[in-house]
């Protein structure tokens, strides 16, 4: 077929035939084509405001993280990144602990045996990283932190009563990449999974994967991300479990999805997603659009009626007997790494207040004004902001453009006359307007921002 003139060359690059050196190298010429020149030129802006958001330049300009050759696919968290990390963490805790979920952790590294039970041997052998220690025993360290949560199940008799059980872990787990396919937050091979399980009985695990459905949404739209779409995976050629199994997993989901349609009333997209299910089960897997149009896929929740009966977990039901319950594997962010990473270019490193590792930064114009600025600091500081100070012999529009550079949200700035009047004179990220407030006024007006959406809910009730 023919192209139209809506194309264009993008670069070109040395390549061997076959990717084999001793071969001759090739020229590979890149481009991209489209229906109209529109179209075209809203791609090519799409890949400008992409490179100006890319996290690893903001992760540099921010001080938050780097990667270095000896640890390929591993981050290097520095103390600004850490709190933002963290912050994560804690949001999500807390949303957790409203949730009824239990936080546990399981080891690192496990026996073999396990995950040939698992299946995860015989499945996923070649994405993980293997050990044997001299003693003949052969150990890998975790993909994935659901074996462990059904050891965790197993320990101590549960009944019926019992269930739903929800456990919880910011779990770190380690997956090989090749290093080709390594790409900053976004694609790594150590990474944390806020990841959870629920057991439950059948009867619970559609009501148990709506609630599942509405705290993924609503974790979402804390973030600023409204434009969803949820897709239905289904069994995929290689899989383990009965037919039975799946066709009735897969029936509950579809159910279910129909639910989140209706109630969403229309403003979460649908989709059947063939052949791309876990091999342990069908999955919805949760796609959001950022502020610059691009899909990432997130979070997940997946049904399992084989672990617990490969680890022969079970409970008592109200008959009296040992019953194997549903496990219903969730995670929210996915890899809270690439979240953080996907956040940074959304946001284009302008976190907002609640969320920044640095909230504030408290500048003076003259080494007359330091004390004044120690008490401002010492002032937002006990009102529970993240603040640092800025007292270096500078110029003021040197400072504010540095810490602008490294997108600090805001910075009260302080000279003789903010001393002699208890005012600071605030400037905000983004903008050049310059707002004279009291310290009471500025102090109080940013707690109030600062407070995160799910503790203004509470506060709410």
């Amino acid at each position: 077929g023919q192209i139209g003139s809506a194309f264009k060359l993008m670069k070109v690059a040395g390549a061997y035939w076959r990717g084999d050196s001793n071969n001759e190298m090739l020229t590979r010429i890149y481009g991209t084509a489209w229906a109209s020149q529109a179209d075209l030129d809203n791609y090519l802006t799409m890949l400008e405001e992409a490179e100006k958001r890319d996290h690893r330049k903001l992760g540099r300009e921010m001080d938050l993280f780097h990667f270095q050759e000896e640890g390929p696919g591993v981050v290097f968290w520095h103390s600004k990144g850490w709190r933002m990390f963290q912050n994560l963490v804690n949001y999500m805790r807390r949303r957790l602990d409203v949730q009824g979920y239990e936080e546990v952790n399981a080891p690192q590294i496990l026996d073999k045996a396990l995950w040939e039970t698992s299946g995860h041997w015989g499945w996923y052998k070649e994405h993980m990283f293997v050990t044997e220690t001299e003693d003949d025993r052969v150990f890998a360290i975790k993909p994935m932190n659901c074996p462990g949560h059904v050891q965790i199940f197993k320990h101590g008799l549960k009944s019926y009563r019992d269930l739903p059980v929800k456990y919880a872990e910011f779990g770190s787990v380690h997956r090989y990449e090749p290093s080709g396919a390594l790409h900053g937050l976004m694609r790594v091979r150590g990474f944390t999974q806020d990841d959870a399980h629920v057991f439950c009985t059948e009867e619970q695990m559609a009501s148990e994967c709506m609630r599942i459905n509405d705290l993924i949404l609503s974790t979402y739209a804390d973030f600023g991300f409204e434009e969803i779409t949820v897709k239905l995976s289904t069994r995929p050629e290689k899989r383990i479990g009965s037919d039975e199994d799946w066709d009735h997993a897969e029936q509950v989901m579809g159910e279910v999805l129909e639910q989140i349609k209706t109630e969403s009333e229309g403003k979460i997209t649908t989709e059947i997603n063939p052949g791309e299910g876990a091999f342990y089960g069908p999955k919805f897997e949760y796609v959001l659009r950022d502020a610059i149009g691009r899909d990432w896929q997130c979070g997940t929740t997946q049904v399992d009626f084989t672990l617990p009966e490969r680890f022969g977990a079970f409970y008592i039901d109200r008959d009296s007997e040992k019953k194997q319950p549903v496990m219903i594997h969730r995670a929210i962010c996915g890899s809270m790494e690439r979240f953080l990473g996907i956040l940074i270019e959304n946001y284009a490193g302008h976190m907002p207040l609640w969320f920044a590792p640095v909230q504030v930064v408290v500048a003076t114009i003259t080494q007359d004004a330091d004390a004044y600025g120690e008490q401002v600091a010492a002032k937002l500081k006990k009102a529970g902001l993240q603040v640092i100070t800025d007292f270096r012999n500078e110029k003021i529009n040197y400072k504010v453009r540095e810490h602008s550079l490294a997108k600090v949200p805001v910075i009260p700035v302080c000279g003789n006359r903010e001393a002699e009047e208890g005012t600071v004179n605030v400037r905000r990220l983004g903008s050049r307007d310059q707002t004279s407030m009291t310290l009471d006024e500025v102090t109080a007006a940013l707690v109030d921002e600062a407070t995160p959406p799910d503790v203004r809910r509470a506060n709410a009730l």
